[in-house]
């Protein structure tokens, strides 16, 4: 899928491993980084060296041309030490990567490694379940608490603002219908029930989401997004500071959150 990224390294000629890993990889993951590297050891016993005699005579040819003179067996020596020169168990490699029967088995091997990865990956998928339900019992505190709080919030603003109004006009010369008009929609703006309307319902599509089977990684990514957006204009539209800490309280266990849904396929 266009959310997974898999990578292969290998030894040269086992282009068709790679191949048979990303072919493979999808029925296992949806999306992330998938790093798979092959590596062969060779026995011992059938350690075996080519020479690459086509670079060796250009280095041996330049370092003529250069001095002047035959080289000298130290020179000669030297130049067996220049990468590429000698490629340890070259040929046996190359033997193994034309082998098709070799390739399956090692392709085969790929799958069932890439079918232990996602058993792993989905029991360490039941405890970040766990990790992301807590933290959603979490926020559900602050937001009744928050709730608790805000149904004095417009009555608050209404008797601050009069009171203000009064030590501003003392005499009463304002049109009193007019402000009181005000007042209200102040008050209005400063209501904060369909954030927490909103808030309530997306911690029930977390919890809907985290009681599924199937990949959520990117649908928990954007419910965080807009649980912080929530808990934002509660924050701007607090008058009172036990409304804006929890707030600020609800905002931190979002964070959090939304840092372990991106460990969530």
């Amino acid at each position: 899928g266009r959310g997974l990224d898999v990578r292969v390294s290998y030894p040269p000629g086992f282009e068709a491993l790679e191949r048979a890993i990303k072919t493979a990889a999808p029925k296992f993951f949806k999306r992330g980084s998938l790093q798979v590297a092959l590596r062969i050891d060779l026995a011992s016993g059938a350690d075996t060296a080519t020479i690459n005699n086509a670079l060796l005579d250009a280095l041996a040819a330049a370092v003529e041309k250069r001095t002047g003179t035959a080289l000298s067996g130290d020179v000669f020596a030297s130049l067996m030490n220049v990468k590429g020169v000698v490629e340890p168990g070259a040929s046996s490699l190359r033997d193994l990567a034309g082998d098709e029967a070799i390739t399956t088995v090692l392709a085969s091997a790929g799958e069932n490694a890439l079918q232990a990865l996602q058993a792993e990956r989905q029991r360490e998928g039941g405890v970040l379940a766990e990790l992301l339900d807590g933290l959603v019992a979490g926020m559900e505190a602050y937001w009744r608490e928050a709730g608790e709080l805000a149904a004095s919030q417009p009555g608050l603003l209404k008797e601050r603002l009069t009171k203000q109004l009064d030590e501003l006009d003392p005499d009463g010369r304002v049109d009193k219908e007019r402000m009181a008009a005000e007042i209200a929609l102040s008050a209005a703006k400063a209501d904060v029930r369909e954030e927490l309307d909103r808030l309530s319902a997306h911690f029930a599509s977390a919890r809907e989401l985290l009681a599924g089977g199937s990949p959520v990684g990117r649908k928990l990514d954007f419910l965080a997004q807009e649980l912080n957006r929530e808990a934002n204009t509660l924050c701007s539209k607090s008058i009172s500071l036990d409304l804006t800490n929890a707030g600020l309280g609800l905002k931190g266990l979002i964070d959090q959150f939304k840092e372990q849904a991106a460990n969530v396929e």
